[in-house]
């Protein structure tokens, strides 16, 4: 298989899980956010498991395909990083909305955990069901790649997420977490936090994942000896 038939077979099986990871991270954030006192993102259409109404053109769209296609050409190892819309709340209009904006952000790193535990299930419920019906080997490989896919897309996203660091979900936890004053000098960097993350991915030498790759790997190493069939995806994953 050449090089480019290989990297459009792994865009096929990257693509569902990372839309099912973003769909459901923000419509977590949305759906909380209800439950605590703000309708805002479930009267704009935001608490969806249609992913078109999450997908931003740009962050989840062209810069994943090119840091993607940039990671594997240059080191070998494919990478994803990008962003949805966020999905807009209203801390006003929370119960108690310093604790609450803190659940919100809780609420998108937390589904991604457990859409990785599912998709190590996936794997393992198919090991039974070949015991008692046949399936085509090149089925069958297929969907425990998509598996082992959707697995480590969701722990990297979740482990992006809880980088403590505006706009990200971590950050917001963070700010929760801060005495008023220092939480109010912290979100001065919200303006700049994309920047900085898109620094820390290319430094020190250029090539992504760096810095950002060496804090979330150990995150993302630790959470998988949880997950089932970590082994098939320690095999195909440097971690």
């Amino acid at each position: 298989m050449s090089q480019l038939s290989q990297t459009l077979l792994l865009l096929i099986l990257i693509a569902p899980p990372v839309l099912l990871a973003i769909t459901v991270h923000e419509a977590a954030h949305g759906w909380v956010a209800s439950r605590r006192g703000d309708p805002t993102a479930l009267q704009l259409g935001r608490v969806t498991f249609n992913p078109l109404k999450h997908i931003d053109p740009v962050g989840t769209v062209l810069v994943p395909a090119a840091i993607f296609l940039t990671s594997k050409t240059l080191v070998g190892v494919p990478f994803l990083f990008g962003w949805a819309k966020p999905v807009p709340v209203d801390w006003r209009r929370l119960d108690n909305p310093r604790w609450d904006m803190a659940l919100v952000a809780v609420a998108g790193p937390g589904v991604n955990l457990l859409m990785a535990f599912a998709w190590g299930l996936a794997i393992k419920l198919m090991a039974l069901v070949i015991l008692v019906v046949p399936v085509p080997t090149w089925l069958l490989q297929l969907f425990v790649e998509m598996c082992v896919v959707g697995i480590i897309i969701n722990l990297v996203l979740m482990a992006l997420n809880l980088f403590p660091l505006l706009p990200l979900d971590g950050g917001r936890i963070l700010n929760a977490l801060l005495p008023p004053p220092m939480a109010a000098r912290f979100s001065r960097l919200e303006p700049y936090g994309i920047f900085i993350l898109l620094l820390l991915l290319f430094l020190p030498a250029g090539n992504p994942p760096g810095l950002l790759g060496a804090a979330l790997r150990p995150v993302v190493s630790g959470v998988l000896t949880a997950i089932p069939a970590q082994a098939l995806v320690r095999d195909r994953f440097p971690i």
